[in-house]
């Protein structure tokens, strides 16, 4: 583990974001992102703090890209997705966290990236977010 996780808001995410948490998985947390301007838009990160994949141990790396994949599938799905988005970027949370974004040809910012110009965010209701979150996990129990 990087030992730079002091103050690493991605470290604290599964306890600061309760309400939006889908699935612990073994190598990773998946959560809803609050702003669902992207209907299904999740955050997918790494259990341990660390900032590059090839910092991770092989079996860690490929057991995440497997949850990845299980993840972006039920979200094809349950959204209809025309594409899903894979972000892994780091540069403003150097924690390994992947931004997996069902995308739309009829999404406003179609077919550029999610952050190509600001947009209204999209906040649900306590209850939107819970059947959300209940949505997707059914569909990861039914794989």
């Amino acid at each position: 583990m990087n030992d730079d996780s002091t103050g690493c808001p991605m470290c604290r995410r599964w306890d600061d974001d309760a309400d939006l948490r889908i699935v612990e998985f073994a190598y990773s947390y998946l959560i809803l992102h609050r702003d669902q301007f992207f209907p299904g838009y999740c955050l997918l990160f790494a259990k341990t703090h660390e900032t590059e994949l090839f910092h991770l141990d092989q079996a860690v790396r490929q057991g995440m890209v497997e949850e990845i994949t299980q993840v972006t599938a039920v979200l094809s799905r349950l959204f209809r997705a025309d594409k899903i988005n894979y972000e892994l970027l780091g540069n403003m949370v150097p924690h390994i966290h992947w931004h997996l974004v069902p995308r739309l040809t009829t999404d406003p910012l179609w077919p550029r990236p999610i952050w190509a110009e600001p947009h209204q965010e999209l906040l649900l209701t306590p209850e939107g977010y819970r059947e959300r979150c209940t949505l997707i996990r059914q569909g990861l129990e039914t794989l």
